[in-house]
């Protein structure tokens, strides 16, 4: 990318949109915050993962070489409850649960990080890092438990922009009778014979949540790192008392921006609406849109809403990503036979939106700008193959040989819900055919009714 058109990104930290100036303009460095592994991926977190694998295709246009780390935390006391409820070790569920995630997201064209750090493999690191903090007094023992406290660092909230009360307030941590302050947080804590533990200084027990990234991002990137993200309810606690136990250790205590210099987060789900969560049950998991839905779909709706905005998850939002998908695919195979130069000369141009913070939706529009310029009689199919193959490798679209192929799987549900739509019309029960046929099109599937029955076909 040319330095006229430097990438901007929005700072959490600073609250300013920034020009990005990588530490080592030869190779940046990037870390998100991956899931707890204990049960099925939900489209909240495959937002999250999306929006970074966006952002990692971007930069490596850009950059020589871009190292991407996301982590899977494989201890935490839900997965211990997960576990004991299941009567199964924890490596049973973290490990299985692992898989899936990575191969929900593999349909969704999330490339797999460079690397993948699980927490259980970095407990000697974060050994090492609690004993410094409580060398340097910034951190105490008490009862088998070890806690940050929080008022011998005078930064703390320098990226949540809280107060002290809100703090308090939001810090998602149990006041206990042993803590010097209700804001401190927890870096060790004690196990039982029942829980999964390690051999510490402070006796056998685990790490707190907190403490796993500030070790891992230490061993997998060193330190300062250009860019850490994750969604936004990671801001606080999590990423707090990252930079807190970081500036304490290994970064600058002075400089918040010394452990990791930009910090991006994205926007939360919601379903028609309202919040994803369990006691509304709205939560909607990747592996259940993808028995509906391509994998590329799915990837193109979770990117129609600005990263930094939140994303209203709803029927419209599929089906516009279905029908875009689809007219895209039929273009990319008319042009087949069409000869290209190489996509990153003179062809930056067509992802130049993206320059200004990640702006995925401005990018859909002028996708949906092609398919109109190509269904012009003086459309230019070199231009247009040109910008299509440039902007389809950053979005992660238009990847799959075998898309308009049709498996036996699909054939015969939608020969299903046809049939069933001719018995509810037979028994004139319309609203239930009206349901169905309503489903078909949301599917992309034509249906056509004759007096010799009905024919179907999907819409190209």
């Amino acid at each position: 990318m040319s330095s006229e058109q430097p990438f901007q990104l929005f700072n959490t930290l600073s609250g300013n949109k920034e020009r990005l100036e990588a530490i080592d303009p030869k190779h940046l460095k990037i870390y998100a915050c991956g899931p707890t592994v204990y049960n099925y991926a939900h489209i909240g977190n495959a937002r999250m993962a999306v929006v970074f694998d966006t952002l990692v295709r971007t930069l490596r246009v850009i950059y020589p070489k871009v190292t991407y780390v996301s982590n899977i935390t494989d201890i935490d006391d839900k997965i211990i409850e997960a576990a004991m409820e299941q009567n199964v070790e924890i490596t049973s569920i973290t490990e299985k649960y692992t898989k899936i995630y990575n191969d929900d997201m593999l349909k969704l064209n999330v490339l797999a990080p460079d690397i993948q750090p699980k927490a259980t493999e970095y407990i000697p690191e974060m050994i090492e890092l609690i004993v410094e903090l409580i060398e340097k007094d910034f951190a105490y023992e008490k009862e088998g438990h070890v806690l940050f406290h929080v008022p011998t660092y005078q930064n703390y909230g320098k990226l949540s922009k809280r107060n002290r009360d809100e703090q308090i307030a939001g810090s998602r941590v149990e006041v206990a009778p042993f803590k010097k302050d209700p804001a401190d947080f927890v870096l060790w804590k004690p196990s039982t014979d029942e829980q999964p533990g390690w051999e510490s200084p402070w006796g056998i027990g685990r790490p707190g949540w907190h403490t796993e990234c500030s070790a891992m991002t230490k061993k997998t990137l060193g330190l300062p790192f250009d860019i850490h993200g994750g969604g936004r309810d990671l801001i606080f606690p999590h990423h707090e008392n990252e930079i807190a136990q970081s500036c304490c250790t290994s970064a600058s205590i002075n400089e918040p921006d010394s452990y990791a210099k930009y910090w991006m987060h994205n926007g939360f789900v919601t379903i028609n609406g309202e919040k994803m969560a369990k006691s509304l049950g709205n939560i909607i998991l990747v592996k259940d849109l993808a028995e509906n839905y391509h994998g590329e779909v799915i990837r193109l709706a979770l990117l129609s809403s600005h990263y930094r905005q939140g994303l209203d998850w709803n029927e419209k939002v599929i089906h516009q990503a279905n029908k875009l998908i689809n007219k895209l695919y039929e273009i990319k195979d008319d042009l087949d036979d069409v000869t290209i130069s190489d996509k990153n000369e003179n062809n930056l141009d067509a992802i130049s939106i993206l320059m200004d913070d990640l702006n995925t939706p401005g990018l859909i529009t002028e996708l949906n700008n092609i398919v109109k310029e190509y269904n012009s009689s003086d459309s230019k199919k070199v231009n247009i193959k040109n910008r299509l193959s440039l902007i389809s490798s950053v979005l992660g679209i238009l990847e799959d040989e075998t898309f308009n192929e049709i498996s036996e799987e699909f054939k015969n549900k939608i020969n299903d819900m046809v049939l069933k739509r001719s018995e509810a019309k037979n028994n004139k029960d319309f609203k239930t055919a009206d349901a169905i046929r309503n489903q078909l099109i949301e599917l992309g599937v034509e249906i056509n009714d004759s007096s010799d029955g009905t024919e179907w076909k999907l819409k190209l």
